[in-house]
């Protein structure tokens, strides 16, 4: 694609109007096509909506990218259960935040598409698990959906299509393992969090023992604009695989962080064109494409398509496009140790490779990061990294493991020069002393 400046990449949808006077009211959303979506889809059978969203290739813009319409598509008909949508909000992925800005500025796109879903998989009640310490927008939120109630797009017989929908917005209590869906189905039946053994799965025996799809924010938020402009609209933008719009947060050691929409495939180079490079004077060491959670990267992956194919195939995972950006000055270590740290923090115990992998990985990376460990430290990492990674209940275990192994691919050399010169090198008293040693080319610049 040949543009004139990178900011013509930008493809505002979702966050076309947060600039605007109270984004966040009906009367705004109205003003910008709201609800047009969902009148086109009440129109519509609810089979055919689902094909619609399949035939557009939305995928699920909260991790791994599942197609959302297959997601709506498992949920059983005639089985004569309730059937219910839960919306995941309970943003709290270390780097993540694009769905928190999205509620609080445009909450109104969520609610649409939460209609529309619903009319797809004949559901009578939704859920909006919210991440609880987030009180601004849990309040936008609320009133929002008694905007909803008062103009006819939820309650009783919506726009005179038969369609009865209740939602109802829940706050969280602020743990982290809630995000994973099934512990979050747990948390709204009133038990503790912890993610449930699968099968069976949500679709099948979800909230209350009934079929659930349980969404992103932003999977369901794209979903009007989808039905209001078309399919073939969003299939201009972004991959083959990958096609549509989607919400980059860019944050760290940038000139200009904050959300930058963009079709799916642009490339961190021209992100940080946008957002005008790293910070003056410094130049990008390391980076996230998912948040703290997925395998980080490096500066050869600049050009890498962020989209799910480019970024897997670099060896990482696109995420919630938290795209968290480090320098030379930040000791890898040191950011990894405190990932680690918030891992075993929020592991919720339930499974031993996560509760006690989480617990040793942070035990052998503060000594790391002290100058107290050794190298042979290094390959017991590893091998705890190892047996944690594909064999705890839930995606938590795996997200820990992650920065080991990437850190320790791109960085081992830094994680020696810890043991061998007996400390943190980005230590001012240390880093003079690590500037002189042999193959430290990068950090005498450093300290320069």
């Amino acid at each position: 694609m040949t543009v004139d400046t990178p900011e013509k990449l930008l493809t505002p949808v979702l966050s076309a109007f947060w600039d605007h006077s109270e984004s966040w009211t009906l009367e705004t959303y109205r003003h910008h096509e709201g609800y047009e979506g969902l009148r086109k889809a009440l129109a519509m059978p609810p089979d055919d909506v689902i094909a619609y969203v399949k035939d557009a290739g939305l995928r699920g813009r909260g991790g791994a990218g599942f197609p959302t319409g297959m997601k709506w598509q498992f949920i059983p008909q005639g089985d004569g259960k309730p059937h219910y949508l839960v919306v995941n909000a309970d943003e709290s992925e270390p780097g993540t935040c694009k769905d928190i800005p999205l509620l609080f500025a445009n909450p109104h796109s969520l609610i649409e598409g939460i209609v529309i879903a619903c009319h797809a998989f004949r559901s009578n009640h939704a859920f909006i698990y919210l991440r609880g310490e987030t009180v601004p927008v849990l309040r936008r939120l609320h009133e929002a959906v008694r905007e909803a109630y008062a103009a006819g797009f939820l309650g009783e017989d919506i726009l005179g299509s038969g369609l009865n929908l209740d939602v109802t917005v829940h706050a969280g209590a602020g743990a982290y393992i809630c995000g994973e869906e099934t512990a979050l189905l747990d948390s709204l039946e009133g038990r503790r969090g912890q993610p449930r053994l699968r099968p069976p799965f949500p679709a099948v025996e979800g909230l209350y023992a009934c079929p659930t799809v349980v969404n992103n924010v932003e999977s369901i938020a794209s979903v009007p604009a989808i039905m209001n402009r078309g399919k073939e609209w969003f299939r201009t933008m972004g991959s083959e695989k990958s096609p549509g719009f989607t919400l980059y947060s860019l944050s760290g050691h940038v000139a200009r962080p904050g959300q930058y929409e963009a079709p799916l495939g642009i490339t961190l180079r021209q992100l940080l064109d946008m957002g005008g490079g790293m910070r003056p004077g410094h130049r990008l060491k390391f980076w996230t494409p998912g948040g703290s959670s997925t395998p980080m990267l490096t500066e050869e992956h600049l050009d890498v398509p962020l989209d799910y194919e480019g970024v897997g195939g670099a060896g990482s995972m696109l995420g919630t496009k938290a795209l968290q950006c480090f320098d030379e000055t930040t000791c890898v270590v040191r950011a990894v140790t405190r990932w680690t740290e918030f891992y075993e923090h929020e592991s919720c115990g339930k499974c031993t490779p996560c509760r006690e992998g989480t617990y040793w990985l942070v035990q052998l990376l503060r000594d790391i990061e002290a100058g107290k460990g050794a190298l042979a430290d290094l390959d017991k990492l590893d091998d705890i990294a190892d047996n944690i990674n594909g064999k705890s209940f839930c995606a938590l275990g795996d997200g820990a493991a992650a920065p080991i192994f990437s850190s320790l691919k791109y960085f081992r050399e830094e994680y020696e020069q810890h043991v061998t010169g007996g400390g943190c090198p980005f230590d001012p008293v240390k880093s003079t002393a690590w500037a002189d040693t042999p193959g430290s080319t990068t950090h005498r610049e450093v300290t320069a």
